[in-house]
């Protein structure tokens, strides 16, 4: 929405840069809010209500051309005239009193009165002249009364006010008449942008503020105007509004390909100036802007209107399509008001209360009124924003703010429009960020059937493409690609009270649109819902659905209570120390409340090997896969009333049975936070001090270590790489004002986190990645990739893969130099290795694959030598410092003396007996050392600490940020974090049900979830309740999962373990069916899979066009190869699925490693 929509690209080139106008020779000043006021020869476009173009006729929204200006001139020459015959009066009352002091005489009285009555008249007077110049001819407008000239002074400046409010009245009405037309939106009648009084203050005298105001409303219709010019497709002449529509679209066409800041062209500078203030205007209180925009939004919602009459809609609907509103004023609705993504419901007899919409329902009215001033306060003064306020003075506040708010406006925020963050765009084929502005290429939803893929192309890389291209398993043609502008501008979707009829921003009022089917969801604004409450109406509602549940009913875990128990001590125990350091009672130090950890999800994966490394190292027995399982951690506070994810951790634990070299490791994927911690500001008084932000989340941090360690874990692994520019890492878009850290505060950040954990014996030692295993020796004692930890999305595993094949091409073209040359001293080299490392790591030394190994690792260690203590490796048991092996169930030799850096040197016994045989000359490692001997407890085994949790929504960090991204989940403001956790707690307390749904055995009929009976002893056999009635069966039945409805308490863990099983059998039985080549299958449900797979190869609709048996269809596959580990899969499309998804995971890897190395260059250049 704005006139830039349809501004082409370079359209604003040196926008501004010139201070004259495109005639005249004075500046263009600017408003408060930005907006230029046109002056000069630009002014005299806008003159009479919309000015008069250069050219043939009147412009647009004029009747009398130039009369207005005519006027204005006159009124300032008169005004002018008058301020110098009174500065002539007060100087001629100056000099007499000058000439008195002169005379050595002071003036008495009776003189100075004298002479104030005779300034008195003489200005009197000149109002009588001046009364009579305004009106032109008295007699003709407004006469005298008859007996004027003999009444009082008294009377006669009674009369003149009465003639002057007579005359203001008359003049607004002409003013109305004459200038309150223009060009609409596209076109579309007469848009009434309100008029300034008729342009006269009292007396009718044209003040400034009326002149201003008058600029402000010609710059309202100068928009207006040139966006009809923009979109008009009527030839010279034929335009139905305006017959000078021609000239416009000259000078629109001409101000899209300028670029010269001295340009001559009438109104191009003016214009480029206007147009750049409203392209780059987010003040929705904009004096030009805001009017203008709500005009544009009402003329599209007629527009709209009259479609879908035509269409035969039902006219009395009010609905929004892709953000732009509808309108019906006969449904009760204010003129111009936005239309929301819903439609208002009808109220009925139903008594308040049980919507299951709005959050707000389930709010006291305290905290109903702590929200909606939270909405209001959020852009307060400065200087009172965060002071405490009673409730009262907090209310008032509220109110104040949003007492100047439009009609069009929001009534709980004031603001009338909101747009939302564009998602960020990559290409498909170079991965490179598609900027804002710039072209690129998709796939349009015509092509698929109706749906609507994501998948860009950049300008180069659709150039580059030869005849077709191919994206999950699908071709197509290039010439299929449509050209499209990432320009999109999405608004804030609105809801309308059922009581009041008022609109709403969804995000204001806790709306939860995936409650709004077919447009008919009822809704209860704060307002009523307060009114609602004071006459006992309504009660606040106590036992929640399942679409508005909070954090805290979702299911705990082992690790999740352990945090949480373990956050509630030390952030009480740090309140108490706040406490006493201040000498107050702990009752009155600020506290963290509301504080809730879950793990939200907690899966097996496997980690499969780069097919590069794998057939680089595939004579070392390297392993091909590493089991690990993936959890999702998620803190939530209560603010306001309101859970808010503050914290974001993913994990991967590769438990004792996973193969070395990541054998009991842990790696910390991500982590992502917003800066909404409550209470904010508050320092801590435990060592090392810190904001009490930061201090709870280094605690969660350190309580996970303490939990994996009891659970027998070695290691852990942490990568400290800030998200750049632009880029999300969990939590989609974060707030302005929150700063990204830099990679050396990231990275003391976790140091700090890890030395407190150190003191509290949880950590054993910390190191990092290059020097561990020794990449800046460049000799013998360098380690080899194979001992390297593989974890996916690391550093190593995509560098080295990127690196192998070029590795490999060096070598074979060393070999061609280097043909017939002897090897043997390569090979001495290599044994001497091999021998002086004491486990001879290197499988084949002095082979290709060994030389590749020390090349890949050198290649490394150079590019991470500057940026080495990025890669923290954290020790949680003790390591031998020789072959690197935990030290467990075994006799731990270590050194007495401890280094200066607080690092503990220390061998297992194997590599101890290794270094005592040696002769004296050549112990290196022990040598100067006092080694004492200690016994070291077997570690246990790693065993998974409670079921797997899936969740489709968090499967992986790119999957949820999707999620967010699709869905404008955002947390770059409290409003939008409070809106988006709400969401995301409904996902997680409502997973989607199977796409395919159990069917009774007997009849045939599906099972609706909560109606049937299943037999725990026969194979896949389920039974409806009529059947069981009437038929019965021989084993016992037990009812199929709960029919909790909308009113209960969250999944339980029994309905949990029914979904999971249920979508279990499901997937079994599509493996089935793809395989089955009976005729007459056994189980019905293969029969219909199979008719499912028919339709879907069929069907001209696809799922793109909605067609349910599509969807159905490929909900089924796509849960399938999930979760699919099967190379040869023989279900359709399993292939073309995990293949797509896993080169969107290489991508956004891809992308992260150039950012990095970029970041990495920059340091190094400044070094």
């Amino acid at each position: 929405g704005g006139v830039m929509d349809m501004k082409q690209e370079g359209a604003g080139g040196g926008m501004g840069s010139h201070p004259a106008a495109s005639h005249g020779g004075g500046g263009n000043m600017m408003m408060s809010n930005g907006a230029p006021v046109i002056r000069g020869a630009a002014a005299q476009q806008y003159a009479g209500g919309g000015g008069a173009m250069k050219g043939p006729g009147p412009g647009p929204g004029s009747h009398h051309p130039g009369g207005a200006q005519q006027q204005h001139m006159l009124m300032m020459q008169q005004q002018q005239h008058r301020a110098m015959q009174q500065a002539s009066m007060q100087q001629s009352l100056n000099d007499a009193q000058a000439a008195a002091r002169g005379k050595g005489k002071k003036m008495t009285a009776a003189q100075l009165k004298a002479a104030q009555a005779a300034q008195q008249k003489q200005q009197m007077m000149l109002q009588q002249q001046q009364m009579a110049q305004r009106m032109g001819n008295s007699q003709q407008q407004l006469k005298m009364p008859p007996g004027y000239a003999n009444m009082t002074p008294q009377q006669q400046q009674a009369v003149q006010q009465k003639m002057q409010q007579q005359r203001a009245a008359a003049m607004a009405a002409h003013a109305q008449r004459a200038g309150g037309g223009g060009p609409g939106p596209g076109g579309g009648g007469q848009v009434n942008m309100g008029h300034p009084g008729g342009g006269h203050g009292p007396g009718g005298v044209m003040t400034e503020e009326h002149i201003k105001k008058a600029y402000i409303v010609k710059q309202q219709r100068w928009l207006l105007f040139l966006r009809h010019a923009s979109k008009c497709q009527a030839q010279e002449g034929r335009c139905q509004y305006t017959p000078h529509c021609h000239v416009a679209k000259s000078l629109w066409e001409h101000v899209l390909r300028c670029t010269d800041p001295q340009c001559a062209y009438p109104r191009c500078l003016a214009s480029r100036e206007l147009l750049k203030h409203h392209q780059n205007c987010k003040d929705a209180r904009c004096p030009v802007c805001g009017p203008v925009r709500s005009a544009m939004l009402k003329q599209r919602s007629q527009v709209l209107m009259q479609q879908q009459q035509q269409q035969g809609g039902p006219a009395a609907k009010r609905m929004r399509v892709d953000g732009a509103p509808a309108f019906n004023a006969g449904a009760g609705g204010r003129p111009g008001a936005p239309a929301p993504s819903a439609v208002r419901g009808s109220v009925g007899q139903k008594r308040p209360g049980g919507e299951g919409t709005s959050l707000l329902e389930c709010f006291s009215p305290d905290e109903v009124r702590t929200h909606l001033a939270s909405l209001r306060l959020c852009d307060a003064n400065p200087l009172t924003k965060g002071q405490p306020m009673s409730a009262r003075r907090r209310d008032q506040e509220a109110e104040r703010a949003i007492a100047g708010a439009t009609e069009q406006a929001c009534r709980a925020c004031g603001v009338e429009r909101l747009t939302f963050e564009p998602p960020p765009l990559y290409c498909y084929g170079c991965v490179g960020r598609i900027k804002r502005g710039q072209v690129y290429y998709h796939i349009p939803a015509h092509v698929t059937g109706g749906e609507a893929r994501k998948d860009a192309w950049c300008n180069a890389c659709y150039n580059a493409i030869n005849g077709s291209v191919e994206v999950e398993g699908t071709r197509f043609l290039k010439t299929q690609l449509a050209k499209k502008k990432n320009d999109d501008d999405l608004e804030e979707p609105w809801v309308q009270c059922d009581y009041c009829n008022d609109w709403y921003h969804q995000i204001c009022v806790l709306f939860n649109g995936r409650r709004n089917e077919g447009g008919e969801a009822p809704f209860t604004c704060p307002s009523c819902i307060l009114s609602q409450l004071e006459k006992k109406e309504r009660t606040p509602t106590t036992q929640r659905p399942s679409s508005q549940l909070p954090a805290s009913v979702l299911p705990q875990t082992r690790l999740s209570y352990f945090l949480e128990e373990r956050l509630r001590k030390v952030m009480g125990a740090e309140r108490g120390e706040r406490a006493r350091a201040v000498g107050k009672p702990v009752d009155e130090m600020p506290a963290a409340e509301g504080l809730t950890i879950r793990v939200v999800s907690s899966v097996d994966k496997k980690l499969e090997t780069k097919p590069g490394f794998r057939d680089a190292f595939k004579d070392q027995n390297y392993p091909s896969e590493f089991p690990y399982r993936s959890k999702v951690l998620l803190l939530f506070q209560k603010i306001e009333g309101v859970d808010v994810c503050l914290l974001g951790i993913y994990v991967q634990e590769y438990g004792s049975d996973c193969p070395a070299p990541n054998a009991r490791r842990v790696y910390l994927s991500y982590l992502d936070s917003v800066k909404y911690f409550r209470p904010s500001g508050v320092l801590v008084a435990a060592e090392g001090g810190g904001a009490l932000r930061t201090y709870c989340y280094h605690q969660i941090l350190i309580g996970y270590l303490q939990y994996i360690k009891q659970r027998g874990f070695a290691s852990c692994f942490i990568w400290a790489c800030p998200p750049f520019q632009g880029e999300d890492y969990i939590l989609y878009c974060h707030p302005k004002e929150q700063k990204t850290p830099k990679s050396d505060k990231l990275r003391e950040w976790y140091l700090k986190m890890l030395r407190q954990a150190q003191k509290e014996g949880i950590v054993v030692s910390l190191g990092n990645l290059h020097d561990e295993f020794k990449l800046g020796n460049q000799n013998h004692d360098i380690a080899s990739a194979t001992e390297l930890p593989y974890f996916d999305g690391d550093y190593f595993p995509g560098v080295a893969e990127d690196w192998i094949p070029g590795i490999l091409k060096e070598q074979a073209e060393a070999a061609k130099r280097n043909k017939g040359k002897a090897k043997g001293g390569v090979v001495a080299t290599s044994s001497v290795s091999a021998r002086k490392s004491g486990k001879g790591k290197r499988l084949g030394a002095g082979t290709p694959e060994a030389e590749l190994d020390t090349e890949l690792m050198k290649k490394l260690g150079t590019t991470i030598a500057n940026m080495r203590h990025d890669f923290i490796m954290v020790h949680l048991a003790h390591q031998c410092a020789q072959c690197r092996k935990v030290i467990a169930d075994d006799n731990r030799w270590y050194d007495s003396a401890p280094t200066t850096s607080g690092q503990v040197f220390e061998l297992c016994q194997e590599c101890y007996d290794v270094e005592s045989a040696l002769p004296a000359h050549e112990k290196t490692v022990t040598k100067g050392r006092d080694l004492v001997c200690e016994r070291v407890e077997e570690l246990p085994d790693v065993k998974e600490d409670g079921e797997a949790m899936e969740s489709e929504f968090f499967d992986t960090r790119q999957a949820f940020l999707s999620l967010c991204q699709g869905n404008h989940f955002q947390f770059d403001s409290l409003r939008r974090a409070k809106h988006t956790t709400m969401m995301v707690l409904y996902h997680l307390n409502n997973p989607s049900e199977p796409a395919f749904v159990a069917t009774c055995n007997v009849c045939q009929r599906e099972l609706e979830p909560g109606k049937g009976w299943r037999c725990e002893t026969c194979a896949d056999f389920d039974m409806c309740e009529e059947c069981k009635n009437t038929v019965g069966h021989e084993h016992a039945l037990r009812r199929g999962g709960a029919n909790r409805g909308d009113r209960g308490a969250g999944m339980t863990e029994e309905d949990r373990r029914d979904r999971a099983a249920q979508i279990q059998r499901t997937m079994e039985l599509l493996v089935h069916a793809t395989t089955c080549r009976a005729q007459n299958c056994g189980s019905p449900n293969c029969t219909k899979v199979k008719h499912l797979f028919r339709h879907a190869t069929a069907c001209p609709v696809k799922a793109g066009g909605g067609c349910q048996l599509c969807r159905k269809m490929w909900t089924l596959l796509q849960v399938h190869s999930k979760g699919c580990t099967e190379t040869d899969c023989p279900v359709p499309r399993c292939r073309d699925l995990k293949e797509y998804r896993r080169r969107a995971q290489d991508q956004v890897e891809e992308r992260r490693r150039e950012q990095y190395r970029a970041y990495m260059a920059a340091q190094a250049g400044q070094r």
